[in-house]
């Protein structure tokens, strides 16, 4: 990876950090107005279940795929700026689509599929990019307590804006006018994204940085993740992905549909998730400080287990609030043990490639999990019993692969590595990738609210 370079001056750092924090805060805000919705929005506007469920998964993979033309972006363009700002604002009109759509009252699933795979394609081809350039403006003696800074900005804006959605979506079936609000959230997800690539283009490059981008190929990528011995983490992780995908995708239909919750409790059980991610994290990171990541890498991973049929024991909101705050506790725990495991062992230069790799193997696993979910749907003609089947063949499979777990052997040293949030999902809190440029060995030196270990982040 680029090594970090110096700031032309202190006026023109600050400048950068400031934007950085900024950018964070209008993409968050995106992400909680915007891409949160979008199944709701496809079971309002009268796509059905099985829609409603790919939406949120299928076009990942089509961003992870369109990820892989980043170094040839970089490189045509001379400029990882560039690159990510031209990604940024045509992921911002990736909405219109969907806002003309709920204007009208109405968008054929062509539309749909248009307007989420751009979102997808253009917002994840901004990762590897944005991870590089991001590292030469941000000095690595601050990076811990900036990110933590930035973090609980991001994640301010985030959970403010999940809140403000499902407030003013509840008012509009309230007034009759639904779509029209959905309109609204995505417009309004649209301007924030605009002015998060407002912010990016207001950032520093170094002259002829972008020329330094490389990608491993894909035989130098599996070659180094068997060096590091990471295979049987990368096993665990897919696995898990695949079967956690056979239920995640059908719990916005689930809610909405034979639960009956109105658009407020959807949205107080998705924030609850997330917001139990976000005050859980700095607790796992003590503990993997202190005694390795071992201990809340099987918390989480027995923790996940039941929880989809969990969701079938009772209809009180109450207890589904609970259920929630433990869901999101305990992916946390998972997804940050697993991925500290899978990118501890690997070379700081091989990350970049390692991770472009990553995504793509992780989308294809999770769009295998909801394909076979969405064909069992249909095949049991979405009757009321499918979700228990659903649920329960989920579960069946998280157990299945703790049977891989069992293999996995975490470094004895702690290593720090800060996530960032790229979507809310009402099933797990959120989807988080790393945050390269943050990844290395730490000491535990004392609280670790102030920035040591990992925390959520949004590009």
């Amino acid at each position: 990876m680029t090594a970090t370079r110096p700031l032309p001056s202190t006026s023109r750092a600050d400048r950068d950090l400031r934007a950085i924090v900024a950018d964070g805060v209008f993409f968050s805000t995106m992400v909680g107005l915007g891409e949160t919705y979008v199944p709701a929005f496809a079971l309002a506007a009268g796509l059905g279940e099985v829609v409603a469920g790919l939406v949120a998964t299928l076009p990942m993979l089509a961003g992870a795929l369109f990820q892989l033309v980043t170094p040839w972006g970089v490189r045509r363009l001379g400029s990882y700026r560039r690159w990510v700002v031209i990604c940024a604002c045509l992921q911002a009109a990736s909405f219109l689509p969907l806002i003309v759509g709920a204007v009208l009252g109405r968008i054929g699933l062509g539309w749909l599929a248009v307007a989420t795979v751009a979102y997808w394609s253009f917002g994840m081809a901004t990762s590897p990019a944005w991870n590089a350039w991001i590292t030469t403006l941000v000095p690595r003696e601050i990076r811990a307590t900036f990110f933590a800074s930035r973090t609980r900005n991001a994640q301010a804006a985030l959970f403010g804006a999940v809140l403000a959605g499902g407030l003013m979506l509840q008012w509009g079936r309230d007034q009759e006018i639904e779509l029209g609000v959905f309109g609204a959230l995505f417009a309004a997800a649209l301007a924030s994204r605009l002015v998060s690539a407002r912010f990016l283009a207001r950032q520093s490059e170094a002259p002829d940085l972008a020329r330094e981008h490389r990608a491993l190929p894909l035989r130098a990528v599996v070659s180094t993740v068997r060096r590091a011995g990471s295979g049987r983490a990368l096993a665990y992780l897919l696995g898990m992905q695949a079967a956690v995908n056979v239920a995640a995708p059908f719990f916005t239909p689930y809610m909405l549909g034979p639960l009956g919750l109105s658009y407020a409790q959807f949205m107080i059980l998705t924030a609850a998730a997330f917001l139990a991610r976000v005050l859980v994290l700095p607790l796992l990171g003590h503990v993997a400080q202190r005694r390795g990541t071992r201990h809340i890498l099987w918390w989480g991973a027995v923790g996940i287990v039941p929880l989809p049929v969990l969701w079938l024991v009772s209809h009180e909101f109450a207890y589904l609030l609970c259920v929630q705050i433990v869901a999101g506790s305990a992916w946390a725990a998972v997804e940050l043990a697993t991925t500290l495991s899978f990118f501890e062992g690997i070379d700081e230069s091989d990350r970049a490639s390692v991770l472009t790799a990553f995504n793509l193997a992780n989308a294809a696993a999770i769009s295998i999990g909801a394909a076979l979910a969405s064909q069992l749907f249909l095949e049991l003609d979405g009757g009321p019993g499918v979700y228990a089947w659903l649920f329960a063949i989920s579960s069946t499979g998280r157990l299945v692969m703790l049977l891989v777990l069992r293999g996995i052997r975490p470094r004895g040293r702690f290593f720090a590595l800060q996530l960032r949030t790229l979507a809310v999902r009402p099933s797990a809190g959120a989807l988080e990738r790393p945050i390269l440029a943050s990844g290395g060995p730490e000491t535990f030196d004392g609280d670790p609210r102030e920035g040591a270990g990992p925390v959520v982040e949004g590009p």
